[in-house]
């Protein structure tokens, strides 16, 4: 018997469009067909859109991009779109090759080819090779780009599927190798076998020759965990097999798994990251953490010999410190060093460290260089099992991206490749501005506009954000934005607010749950700064955003409306009183809060645009985007939202691609199309 003083989940109002969570029922996709037949009538016939899908395609189909690669073995694999190949080509080359201006490529595999043997629309997930031998790999394959996939064993060597290999059905599968014979396994193995996050909960051992109902349970978690995971670390000397607990979305529990089957977990705090690679642990406390009488700060990394670390020493070297404007941004090994790439307000700067030989004393720290101003730079080992060779991109908003290789230690690295220019970027300057949020932070964001630009509050300006998940968005080049939005006269903006990782975990944890509304106040607080610079006004500012910017952009057009002439919200979750029951929504409970929850639904409604969209209100024109192959957000947030727009009375669109997964798009056609309705959509209402 339930007491009457334990608290009940919030009750449900009555919800007209719940009819359209029914994602692939004929009368749903009916109504989403007949609304992208309005949408595409409206904003997609024009000689204006024809012009902008044409020249994103271009730059997407480019034959002078940089194919970046990838090491396995002693070749170099990339995959590859173009308008000849649109589901792509799994291909490889050699170095000496690839340092060359046109390489001479070898297809290992030709998705296309094998869609039209399988009548399926394959979309490519990526290959696990088993080292050291990388002779055989595991090749993930979505239809329609969902997060769900089948897996195959291929040949790298025959450069063919093995017949009576290992293979497993369409799921949401985690799965590695333990040895040629052997793999981990994490997939749905029937009822009960699935997370409330709709992720594995039972990890097994599964040998070749035998049926998968027969592998051996490694570990279960709980339902309302996120998922588990097994994996082997071949690395000559330091073999190691591991398991893992995903709670949530930012808290784990990793164990040793010895060869008898018993588990030694590495202890560790839930929400810190750890990496072990050879002799060393690296761990990222995502809070103050104490531990042998020393406290840590949240955002730094550390460094521990792991045996020692698991047999109980707790000797750790701070290896990065953060502090008000500065957080990592990301690490990597090479055989002997270890590359660290910090950010100091949003720019980034490049650290060598190379560990003492005997273990013990402090660590050699040397510079790789600072990115070029307002730019971005990025290194990373490229086999660290052999050598200290690295590439180093460099890139910015009118900067193509430049690739180098180098070798920590002797010389300066060489270009391997430069990206085309896909527009006149010496027409525009790039300038970096910081707004004051409502609570007094002060948030950074970049500016990308013409060199004559007149601050006169009419210039058509399209302000981005994220703001999620400790996601970070930095300097980059796009081809696609210099064509569609700065050539035609428009400001790009991005928008640093929190939530994001532009500061480390603590601008992040700034606006988890409770906290939501800042990502919305900052993004605000951006807007106003562009408006009191006279850079636009509200009838010519525009918002975009996608996935967890998607619901950012819903919330701006409940909550800012009147700061915005359009917005478009591309895969967006909008429904929060239901979002942990639709697609992959439990898993988010730790960035948003749990809508059962009482306590909690009375903050999440806050920022709940789906909730919060009431008649009688001065709503801008909004665009709704999605997929219905999209099995993470999933379609019926956008559906509902717009169906409850339309109703209400606004100016609402809506497309729903039948393919695509999460990213909206199965090809490079696909992806010029989404993004130039985007784009054409904002430039009939902002211009």
């Amino acid at each position: 018997m339930t007491s009457s003083l334990t608290p009940q989940p919030p009750s449900q109002p009555q919800d007209d469009h719940l009819w359209l969570e029914d994602i692939d029922g004929e009368k749903q996709l009916a109504w989403a067909r007949e609304q992208n037949a309005l949408t595409v009538q409206a904003h997609a016939k024009s000689p204006a859109f024809e012009a902008l899908q044409q020249g994103i395609l271009e730059v997407l189909d480019s034959e002078e991009r940089i194919p970046m690669v990838h090491k396995i073995g002693p070749r170099f694999y990339n995959f590859w779109r173009d308008k000849a190949h649109p589901k792509g080509l799994w291909r490889r080359t050699t170095l000496a090759e690839y340092r060359k201006p046109q390489p001479a490529w070898e297809t290992v595999l030709d998705l296309d080819a094998l869609a039209a043997q399988d009548q399926e629309n394959w979309v490519w997930h990526g290959a696990d090779c088993l080292d050291p031998d990388y002779r055989r790999c595991l090749i993930s394959l979505s239809r329609g780009g969902a997060d769900a996939d089948v897996v195959r064993e291929f040949d790298l060597e025959a450069k063919a599927f093995v017949e009576g290999g290992f293979t497993l059905p369409e799921a949401k599968n985690h799965v590695g190798w333990k040895d040629i014979d052997h793999l981990y396994v994490a997939t749905d193995f029937g009822p009960g076998s699935m997370t409330s996050s709709s992720y594995p909960r039972i990890v097994k051992e599964w040998r070749r020759g035998t049926p998968l109902e027969s592998a051996a349970t490694v570990y279960e978690g709980l339902h309302d965990d996120m998922s588990v995971g097994a994996w082997r670390d071949n690395t000559p000397g330091f073999e190691r097999d591991y398991v893992s607990r995903q709670m949530d979305f930012y808290d784990s529990e990793t164990w040793l798994r010895a060869a008898d089957g018993t588990l030694a977990k590495i202890d560790v705090p839930d929400d810190a990251l750890a990496e072990i690679t050879r002799e060393w642990m690296l761990v990222e406390p995502r809070t103050d953490w104490t531990v042998g009488g020393t406290t840590y700060r949240s955002g730094s990394l550390l460094a521990a010999r792991f045996d020692d670390y698991m047999a109980g020493r707790r000797e750790l070297t701070v290896l990065f410190e953060p502090d008000d404007t500065t957080a990592l941004d990301s690490h990597s090994w090479t055989r002997h060093h270890l590359i660290v790439n910090v950010m100091h307000d949003v720019v980034n700067r490049l650290e060598v460290l190379t560990p003492p030989a005997d273990g013990k004393g402090p660590w050699k720290r040397e510079s790789l260089g600072g990115a070029p101003a307002l730019s971005t730079i990025a290194a990373g080992g490229i086999d660290e099992d052999e050598n200290d060779d690295y590439f180093l991109t460099v890139s910015g908003f009118l900067q193509p991206t430049t690739l180098y290789i180098g070798t920590i230690g002797p010389g300066e690295p060489q270009v391997l490749k430069d990206s085309p220019a896909f527009f006149d970027a010496s027409r525009y300057r790039v300038s970096q501005h910081f707004a004051t949020s409502k609570d007094g932070t002060r948030v950074p964001y970049f500016e990308i506009a013409a060199r004559d630009l007149q601050a006169n509050g009419r210039n058509p300006t399209l302000q981005y954000a994220y703001g999620g998940f400790e996601i970070s968005l930095q300097p980059s080049y796009s081809g696609s934005i210099g064509r569609a939005w700065l050539e035609q006269g428009g400001v790009y903006v991005v928008a640093n607010i929190r939530g994001g990782g532009e500061y480390g975990p603590r601008w992040h944890q700034a606006a988890l749950q409770e906290n939501r509304l800042r990502t919305c106040e900052d993004f605000a607080a951006v807007s106003e700064d562009l408006i009191a610079r006279n850079i636009t006004s509200p009838a010519h500012l525009g918002a975009m955003g996608g996935s967890n910017g998607g619901l950012l952009m819903g919330n701006m057009l409940t909550l800012y409306p009147q700061l915005y002439g359009a917005i478009v919200s591309e895969v967006a979750l909008l429904d929060m009183r239901r979002y942990t029951q639709l697609s992959a929504g439990a898993s988010w409970i730790a960035e948003y809060g749990d809508p059962e929850q009482p306590e909690e639904w009375e903050f999440i409604r806050t920022f709940s645009p789906y909730e919060n969209a009431k008649p009688g209100q001065a709503y801008p024109p909004a665009l709704f985007t999605t997929s219905t192959r999209d099995d993470r957000v999933g379609p019926v947030h956008a559906r509902k939202m717009h169906a409850k727009m339309a109703a209400l009375g606004y100016d609402s669109r809506f497309y729903e691609n039948m393919e695509g997964g999460h990213s909206a798009a199965t090809d490079n056609k696909e992806s010029a199309f989404m993004d130039a309705l985007g784009y054409a959509y904002l430039w009939q209402h902002i211009r």
